[in-house]
């Protein structure tokens, strides 16, 4: 795999995600996220290429649906995914995390 920086920085999260892939259902965690992309593992397995669709629980924020996902990358149990489909409130809610995030961490990307 040739090496790709990505065009936005993730952030290390620990929150429990569904997802759903055809008719099954996993259950799993997300590791980090931007805007754009995420890293989860979970108990259904997933296929580069694959579609899904995800509902998120981030620490003290409602939960939220992303719509269509697509799975970059996979190791053993683990998965990047890019979104695809996400409702603009939601984006607007990540983007106000992220901004958070970035606060917090005292790093702010221009």
């Amino acid at each position: 795999m040739p090496f790709i920086i990505r065009p936005f920085r993730r952030f290390p999260v620990q929150c429990p995600v569904s997802y759903h892939v055809g008719p099954s259902r996993g259950q799993g965690t997300l590791w980090n996220f931007s805007v754009n992309g995420w890293k989860l593992s979970g108990d259904v397995p997933l296929q580069v290429g694959q579609m899904c669709s995800l509902t998120v629980t981030l620490p003290n924020e409602p939960s939220f649906v992303v719509s269509a996902a697509i799975v970059r990358w996979a190791r053993d149990k683990e998965y990047g995914l890019e979104t695809l489909a996400i409702d603009k409130q939601v984006h607007s809610r990540l983007e106000q995390v992220i901004e958070q995030l970035e606060q917090e961490s005292g790093e702010s990307i221009p």
